[in-house]
């Protein structure tokens, strides 16, 4: 059946990857974005793919923006099918020198902007009695890394935000919540984490530095291996979820990222034990 699907973030990379390819599975496609100037890498993409979706203008940070957004495709299509959160931002410093706007940044827009997004398409996918979110989490929702801390703690908000639904909305409305965990991503987000450092001070110079410079080199070494993924092999793992009958409530994109992970995926690869345990045990 094609779906309605509502994509935030996808000016670059992996959004852009994702409104592709679910264009191209003959889903009807609202591709979203901050600034409607800097479309022109999505519109490239679909023209080179012989597809069309709707571009439509929205902010994350502004919840009468995504209010907006929402309210329109539903005016116009009805519902939405799917909500795939994947508006997002890198940050790598530690906490000690992180300024503390540069912190409510972050968070506002990992954390959020999926909060925004998924408050507003609840009440019409409640009233359908189905649908799905798709929050595009990280590996650094599940496991914290060093100089990561602002970063993974935002996308362990995320998880804990998709568990917490998934546990009593799923059985009760069938709507479905799944977090998408890939490990690095070879696109602008990934040179913009390390390009960020010198943005926002450069490596200052005290006792973090040599550390800091372990972190980067170590970085860009790995961007040449197998804990980076292109966004459209990211892409496609994402397409399976939306299409699965029973979808994960979270899952890997690689072989990397599930070895990165599997200390704390291993008995439940798919989270769907504990889903089910946390909804028996405390809702009976």
């Amino acid at each position: 059946m094609n779906k309605v699907i509502l994509v935030t973030g996808t000016s670059t990379g992996l959004g852009i990857a994702i409104a592709v390819q679910a264009a191209r599975a003959g889903h009807r496609v609202y591709a979203t974005m901050r600034n409607l100037a800097k479309r022109g890498q999505l519109d490239e993409a679909a023209e080179a793919a012989g597809v069309s979706m709707e571009v439509v203008q929205l902010d994350v940070q502004d919840t009468a923006s995504v209010t907006q957004a929402v309210d329109a495709v539903v005016d116009r299509e009805g519902r939405i099918d799917v909500l795939i959160n994947n508006a997002g931002m890198g940050y790598a410093r530690s906490l000690e020198q992180a300024d503390e706007a540069d912190v409510q940044r972050i968070l506002d827009i990992n954390y959020m902007g999926v909060v925004r997004c998924t408050k507003a398409v609840m009440p019409h996918m409640r009233k359908a009695r189905s649908g799905h979110v798709i929050n595009i989490s990280s590996v650094g929702g599940l496991v914290g890394q060093p100089f990561n801390e602002v970063y993974c703690g935002a996308k362990f908000a995320v998880e804990g935000l998709t568990e917490s639904m998934a546990s009593y909305i799923t059985p009760a409305f069938g709507i479905e919540f799944t977090a998408v965990e890939p490990g690095g991503i070879a696109s602008e987000f990934a040179n913009t984490v390390l390009s960020q450092i010198e943005e926002t001070g450069g490596m200052l110079e005290d006792e973090y530095l040599p550390i800091l410079q372990k972190y980067v080199a170590g970085s860009r070494n790995r961007q040449g291996g197998d804990a980076y993924q292109t966004a459209d092999q990211v892409a496609e793992v994402v397409m399976r979820v939306m299409e699965a009958e029973e979808p994960p409530l979270r899952i890997r994109t690689s072989a990397w990222s599930e070895g990165f992970t599997k200390l704390k995926t291993g008995l439940d690869p798919d989270g769907r034990k504990l889903q089910r345990l946390v909804s028996e045990q405390i809702l009976g």
